[in-house]
């Protein structure tokens, strides 16, 4: 495993001397994300990547932005607030939610991908555990496989991410959303995430997918209590596994209203801003978020902050 983190490093390295106009600390020099043919330095700069469920049942939105026109109006709106990436998903993975067919999900999520990619340069991802969707949205402008099971879901999705040349973000999730949250049990979370990705990154390579191309989510409130939650989010560098950007989504969730104890979801809105500038100072790289200008706001201030900190 060590061998294979050194050949991403070495890989990184030589990229990055390829780019012109990117500084790169000794520190963070890992910390390079390619996405298409753009690569990103995460060390100068998070980016703030906006939720777009095309869904009838998401946890804060299902049903809002069910229809095409609709979701596409949301998804540019994302972009003019300042998201650097939109986030199209067609299958809700609230805690008990049911799967949505191949066929459905489909009609749902590729029309509004199509259109966004035709109207704006704003980089799209698709949020599919599914390896014909990935590869469907690719082709009609997605440039990210965002996969809850962290390519465990369908055996082709790692050959399609292969494939097509995506980037790939590995999520962590204990069981299913059907059965994640029915008492998750680890003996130590942080350590357990960090091998699953260590071991997911290990079959990545394996299939052949761009080191460079990989980022590492550890799926906060996907099979994990609050006290799991929270342990994940104080040892967030220690989830780091071979130097790869770490995005981290806990807009809008549960575990916030059981810390401020509001049962009220628009309450959730303040500490989920705040936890964006707060892990971004502990490491976190991308911002998966609802509420994109506020989040945009905030990521601005602690960059700018960060930049002269060094």
């Amino acid at each position: 495993m060590a061998r294979l983190c050194r050949v991403a490093q070495r890989s990184t390295s030589t990229a990055s001397n390829k780019v012109s106009g990117v500084l790169v600390s000794s520190m963070m020099r890992g910390r390079l994300w390619k996405i298409g043919d753009r690569i990103f330095d995460l060390s100068r700069q998070g980016l703030i990547m906006g939720v777009l469920n095309v869904t009838p049942d998401s946890f804060f939105d299902g049903g809002n932005f069910f229809d095409a026109e609709t979701a596409v109006e949301h998804g540019l709106r994302m972009a003019a607030e300042g998201g650097h990436i939109v986030d199209v998903g067609g299958e809700s993975t609230r805690p008990g939610a049911e799967a949505v067919a191949l066929e459905e999900e489909l009609r749902r999520v590729i029309p509004v991908i199509e259109q966004l990619h035709r109207k704006s340069e704003v980089i799209i991802s698709i949020d599919t555990s599914k390896a014909e969707v990935a590869r469907t949205a690719i082709r009609a402008g997605a440039s990210i496989v965002n996969d809850v099971t962290g390519g465990r879901g369908d055996e082709e999705m790692m050959p399609v991410i292969a494939e097509t040349k995506s980037a790939f973000i590995i999520m962590h999730m204990q069981g299913t959303p059907q059965t994640m949250q029915i008492a998750p049990q680890y003996t130590n979370v942080v350590s357990e995430v960090f091998d699953f990705f260590r071991q997911q990154y290990a079959r990545a390579i394996v299939y052949s997918i761009d080191p460079m191309a990989i980022a590492f989510d550890p799926g906060i409130g996907f099979g994990k209590t609050l006290e799991h939650n929270l342990e994940l989010l104080a040892q967030l560098e220690r989830l780091r596994a071979c130097d790869r950007p770490i995005v981290i989504g806990v807009s809008r969730k549960s575990f916030l209203a059981k810390l401020i104890k509001s049962a009220q979801i628009s309450d959730r809105l303040a500490p989920a801003v705040a936890l964006t500038s707060l892990l971004r100072t502990r490491g976190a790289d991308v911002l998966r978020v609802h509420d994109v200008k506020e989040n945009v706001n905030a990521l601005k201030v602690t960059d700018a902050i960060l930049q002269r900190a060094k």
